[in-house]
């Protein structure tokens, strides 16, 4: 009994790490990968105008949202199929996507991607610093691709709502988790009006996901560091993700998804909860006083 236990650890350990493997690519693959293959560039128009991976098409981090000066709320339907068939994208095609490194853009966009459909998608560890560190191929030739016909299909296990949120903030078969630094779960900080967090969500800081190598780009943490930082989440629950407005929790739904978890993201998150009057928080630093 203990052999086929440690055979059956053995099988679930490759498991995640072949999961795990599956949404991220290093610089060295990338380079070498023969198979058909689009690079999606998230930085600015201008950055990406300035220098990019050689035929890198761009997908600015801000064309995520409705309107990034609101809070995170994803890009509608109508407007993600525009650029999704601008752009030449459908869900055939398999997708490498990079930031500047931190990782954090590049998993926004996984996720949208993600909420819209597309299904061949991994980020490019260590995103541009790592490619440039290495002194691979760059360019400022900017790409264009064919149009596609793609019609987005909408993901709705993926994304969730100030309704939703509320309704598993009483549901034991829900776990909120808060991705925000923890001065800002704490009521010490915050960036809506109101200080504090979500009820009874629990707090997984975003950079818990990820280590920073000496060139300055980022990776996630292997599978197994990954199940010790979860260890404590429910498998069997649904997770529901939030931050400041949608951007750092990114790199927790990525984390999440590469351990077999069930998830989705709060995109509006903490701007427009925390800016409710009307929805219940917690404030644990007032409490404290």
């Amino acid at each position: 009994m203990k052999y086929l236990h440690f055979c059956l650890s053995l099988l679930m350990l490759g498991f995640m790490t072949s999961v795990q493997a599956a949404f991220t690519i290093s610089a060295q693959k990338l380079s070498q990968e023969s198979a058909e293959v689009v690079i999606i560039d998230t930085r600015s128009p201008s950055d990406y105008a300035t220098a990019h991976i050689e035929g890198a098409i761009n997908f600015p981090l801000d064309w995520t949202f409705a309107e990034k000066s609101i809070d995170g709320t994803i890009v509608s339907p109508t407007k993600a199929q525009e650029i999704l068939r601008r752009l030449g994208l459908n869900d055939r095609i398999s997708v490498v996507i990079y930031d500047d490194g931190s990782m954090m853009g590049a998993a926004r966009l996984f996720w949208t991607l993600e909420v819209y459909g597309l299904k061949h998608l991994q980020l490019l560890e260590k995103g541009y610093a790592g490619w440039t560190k290495l002194s691979l191929p760059t360019t400022n030739q900017v790409t264009t691709r064919a149009e596609s016909d793609y019609i987005v299909q909408v993901n709705f296990k993926r994304i969730a709502s100030k309704l939703t949120t509320l309704v598993a903030t009483k549901d034991a078969k829900q776990t909120i988790m808060d991705a925000r630094p923890s001065a800002h779960y704490l009521g010490e900080l915050s960036a809506a009006k109101r200080f504090g967090h979500i009820p009874n969500a629990i707090n997984i800081p975003a950079d818990d996901n990820l280590q920073v190598d000496t060139d300055g780009g980022s990776v996630f943490l292997s599978s197994d560091r990954l199940s010790q930082v979860y260890e404590n989440v429910p498998r069997n629950n649904r997770i529901i993700l939030y931050c400041s407005f949608g951007l750092i929790s990114s790199s927790n739904y990525l984390a999440l998804r590469s351990l077999g978890y069930e998830v989705a993201q709060y995109d509006a998150s903490w701007l427009e909860w925390g800016n409710d009057a009307q929805l219940p928080i917690i404030e644990p630093s007032k409490q404290v006083r």
